[in-house]
Formats: C-alpha cells, sequence, structure tokens
C-alpha cells in the first residue's frame, strides 16, 4: 500500500483531486478484505488494487494531453470573491455558504472580507487568497533591499554524522570541516548539527553534554 501511495504522487489527502480521492478509497476497501476474511486470497486484492492504480496513472498521463478531459475529472477553480464582494452565483454553483468561505478566509489569516482583492476556490477544495495591494505585506523589492542569495543551508554533519554528500555540494570541503571542528576543540560526535549556505554562513549547533550523576 505504501508503494502504491508513492506511485500516485505526494499530494496530501486534502489537495487529492475528486478521482484521486474515489481511487484512494477503493484501495484502501480492497486492501482490507484479506485481513478481514481468511477466504479471500491476498492475490484478489493485489490484482484489482494494480488494475486501479494503472488506470489512475494512464487517466493523470492523458489528462496532461487533453483539457476538456481534465476539466472533467478535476474540475476548474473558481473565483468567490472580486474586490471585497463575494460572487453569490459561483457560491451557490460550489453549495459554498458565506460561513464556509468566511471559515476559510480565517484559516488564512484573513478576519476581513473587504481586505480580498480575489479569493478562488481550486480544485481540491482549498481557497487561495489575493489581498488588495495596501493590505499585502511589503516584499523585498517594495522596500528596496538586496534579496537573500545565500541559497538553503546545507547538512553537513547531523547527530555526529558526517553527509558526505551534502560536503559535495557546499563550499566547505571535509578537511576544512575538521579545521573548523578543531578551533571549536570539537570531534564531530559533540555537534548535533552543522549547517552551511552558498555564502558561507555556518550554523553549529553542540550537543548537549550529560551531566555526571555525581555532580549536584
Amino acid at each position: 500500500m505504501i508503494f502504491v501511495m508513492r506511485l500516485m504522487g505526494k499530494r496530501q489527502i486534502g489537495q487529492l483531486q475528486p478521482g484521486e480521492l474515489v481511487i484512494t478509497i477503493m484501495i484502501s476497501e480492497i486492501a482490507t478484505m484479506p485481513l478481514e476474511n481468511d477466504e479471500v486470497s491476498l492475490l484478489n486484492a493485489v490484482i484489482p488494487i494494480t488494475v486501479l492504480v494503472i488506470l489512475e496513472i494512464i487517466v493523470s498521463f492523458v489528462s496532461l494531453k487533453i483539457i476538456r478531459l481534465r476539466e472533467i475529472f478535476q474540475g476548474h477553480s473558481v473565483v468567490v470573491i472580486r474586490n471585497g464582494i463575494p460572487d453569490k452565483k459561483e457560491l451557490k454553483k460550489l453549495r459554498y455558504s458565506m460561513d464556509d468561505l468566511l471559515e476559510s478566509l480565517r484559516q488564512k489569516d484573513v478576519f476581513d472580507i473587504s481586505d480580498v482583492q480575489y479569493a478562488i476556490v481550486e480544485t481540491d477544495g482549498s481557497v487561495s487568497v489575493l489581498l488588495k495591494p495596501e493590505k499585502r505585506n511589503a516584499t523585498v523589492s517594495d522596500v528596496g533591499a538586496e534579496p537573500d542569495t545565500n541559497g538553503l543551508p546545507m547538512t553537513l554533519i547531523s547527530d555526529g554524522r558526517v553527509l558526505t554528500g551534502q560536503i559535495e555540494k557546499s563550499p566547505f570541503d571535509e578537511e576544512e570541516i575538521k579545521k573548523l571542528l578543531r578551533r571549536k576543540h570539537l570531534d564531530r560526535k559533540d555537534v548535533m548539527l552543522l549547517t552551511v549556505d552558498n555564502a558561507g554562513n555556518i550554523n553549529l549547533i553542540k550537543n548537549k553534554k550529560k551531566k555526571s550523576p555525581h555532580l549536584k
């Protein structure tokens, strides 16, 4: 079952498209049959599960090529708020009440509907919100600051274990890491976490040493 779910992709349960949700429910029901009934062989569950997964993958690939088919299986996004005004017609089509809409906005930390420029109900049922310009947080370009280009920190040591694969991608080599640890009077086993970004900024977190039970 874990292998099957990996094949179907990395979506969270709340992000499944309608077709994917149906397939997932059917697979879970079929998978429990051999567990509940000794007379049902494991093969009788494996075969239909395999067929369902193959069909889901085929439909996914075909949907990428045919927009009309994708709309049939997945639907399309719907704008439900424009410039702070809810679209009652679209809400009615979605069977979305105002309470549902306001709750979805609160989950996005929006408590005043008049602050919303656009709100869109996505195909998976989630709501995307674009605030009005005056209500948005300032970006780097808005304040004229230089953006952070240091990249993601790379983990070089984790729980005392040196990650050689990450070291090859980092601006440091193993010898430089050894020198760093010597300067800090540390052994790699003393390090809980050591990360470095593309600019060479280092973050080192030491393991907490256990206190001797004889010391107060």
